[in-house]
């Protein structure tokens, strides 16, 4: 009988380590290079999707830091949350990116809105990539973006563009962008901002030489776009954006995701790391569907009239 017994509270001892085990919760890290519109949709559309398949209340932990748009703080919060040895990291923008795979080389690491994970040396390879990272990329359809900006300006000879040349996805974007440019005929002229507080003056630097100005997926520029719309609006040189949030902010329109969608898509992919897939099987996703928003204020402020063609097909006209 006490043989019996011993075996019976082994059982149930092993049961409730088992259950325990069980309700420990999934534990995901989130960090972004910094907090605007865009970055923080992704953020939102990642845990949504966690909740949509099962990964909520007490049955996820999921943290969010924000590396105000410095480098080094995103370094320190890599190390941290390497530190806190989470089942993912989850890493907004290149620069967050960079700074968490360079920091680890165990824990799943999924980026998200990272315009060239293979300039950015996060993978070497978008299929299957191997080791413990993965993730989804924004690389934006810069041609129809210029064809977009030319359907405003019909006689457009000259776009400007504002960027951070120590961000690796602004660098490739521009790089992209030169490409169509030369094949429609159009000059490119840069203005670099390697803070957030040259942002104006190299929206300035612009003014004379450019008939309108395109902010790229820019983490640097995007944080402090209302200084190149003020310049836009000052100036009368309409601005133009590669994601739709910045519309809402005063660009007068853009072509580009849904980045709470585009956060969705990168939820799947730690959902399936969660279910046990390694980061290094699954290929690098490239982002799906876009959208048009326009400002018809801004527009006006800005000295220019949206073509009704532009207005017909918009996903969204902001008021």
């Amino acid at each position: 009988m006490r043989l019996k017994s011993i075996f019976k509270s082994a059982i149930i001892s092993t049961l409730m380590i088992s259950s325990a085990l069980q309700a420990k919760p999934a534990y995901v890290a989130t960090t972004a290079i910094v907090e605007h519109p865009a970055l923080d949709a992704v953020r939102d559309g990642i845990k949504q999707t966690l909740n949509d398949n099962g990964y909520t209340g007490d049955n996820l932990k999921f943290t969010y830091e924000s590396a105000q748009g410095k480098p080094e703080i995103a370094a320190q919060i890599a190390r941290k949350m390497v530190g806190d040895n989470p089942d993912i990291i989850v890493a907004i923008a290149t620069p967050s990116a960079q700074a968490t795979v360079s920091t680890n080389s165990s824990i799943p690491v999924v980026f998200s809105a990272v315009t060239d994970p293979i300039a950015a040396k996060l993978v070497p390879t978008l299929e299957k990539p191997g080791g413990n990272v993965t993730g989804l990329s924004d690389m934006a359809n810069v041609k129809e973006h210029l064809e977009l900006i030319k359907e405003f300006v019909p006689n457009l000879k000259a776009v400007g563009i504002p960027y951070n040349p120590g961000e690796t996805n602004s660098v490739s974007m521009l790089a992209a962008i030169k490409v169509e440019a030369e094949k429609m005929g159009i000059k490119i002229v840069e203005s670099a901002a390697p803070k957030s507080s040259d942002v104006m003056i190299a929206a300035k630097q612009l003014i004379g030489k450019v008939d309108a100005i395109y902010c790229p997926i820019d983490n640097t520029i995007i944080s402090a776009v209302e200084s190149v719309v003020k310049v836009g609006i000052d100036a009368q040189i309409p601005v133009f954006a590669g994601d739709t949030d910045t519309v809402a902010r005063g660009a007068v329109a853009a072509v580009g995701y849904d980045y709470f969608d585009l956060g969705r898509q990168t939820g799947d992919i730690v959902v399936r790391i969660l279910k046990g897939e390694r980061p290094g099987s699954i290929d690098v996703k490239m982002a799906k569907g876009t959208n048009l928003f326009v400002n018809p204020k801004m527009a006006k402020k800005m000295g220019i009239k949206i073509p009704e063609a532009v207005l017909s097909r918009a996903t969204k006209i902001i008021e």
